[in-house]
């Protein structure tokens, strides 16, 4: 395939950064103690290994590649999404000298990294002419974006990520500051 100059050097930092990402997870499932927590790597692992492939596919095969990605469902399992279920908060500061890290630890090193690959992916994306390489890293965004929420879901279970209800004076002050506009449902062709 051939690429533009911008989209190979975008695909070379993403593929860096998927090297990363896979080789911190198979760390991550070794150490890691609590069973949802490992079974949530377990079940993401495969889909950062296809994007992997697929991006390598883009920057070193003429037809670039044949697959789609794998994208996962949102999988919601908070049943209030302002209250967090946790009864605790436990405190949090970094440690300095660590020989294995703690559950918290890794879903927090996960959860920023897969955020971070989400803002790239996005960005990406908008920079993209190869209207596949464009849906690809589309696709890539979703699955950052919905394995973030199952890891994020599990630490606000655990009291590891606050969750709280906005203020409702300050909700109700800002929400009067606006109007919605009366406009046709706009259609695409």
């Amino acid at each position: 395939m051939q690429l533009a100059s911008h989209e190979l050097h975008d695909l070379h930092e993403l593929i860096v950064s998927c090297v990363n990402s896979i080789t911190n997870m198979a760390m991550f499932r070794n150490m890691v103690q609590d069973q949802d927590l490992k079974n949530i790597l377990n079940s993401h692992f495969p889909a950062h290994i296809q994007d992997y492939n697929m991006k390598v596919e883009f920057v070193k095969k003429a037809q670039g590649s044949n697959q789609k990605l794998n994208v996962p469902n949102l999988n919601v399992m908070l049943q209030n999404f302002t209250s967090s279920p946790a009864n605790s908060f436990p405190p949090i500061a970094p440690r300095t000298d660590v020989q294995k890290m703690n559950d918290r630890e890794i879903a927090t090193a996960y959860l920023l990294t897969l955020k971070r690959a989400g803002r790239e992916y996005a960005w990406s994306a908008m920079e993209m002419s190869n209207p596949e390489i464009r849906q690809f890293l589309k696709d890539a965004f979703t699955m950052s974006c919905n394995h973030a929420y199952d890891v994020w879901q599990w630490m606000v279970q655990k009291g590891f990520y606050p969750l709280s209800p906005a203020d409702q004076n300050e909700q109700n002050t800002i929400s009067s500051m606006y109007n919605e506009v009366n406009q046709p449902v706009p259609t695409y062709l």
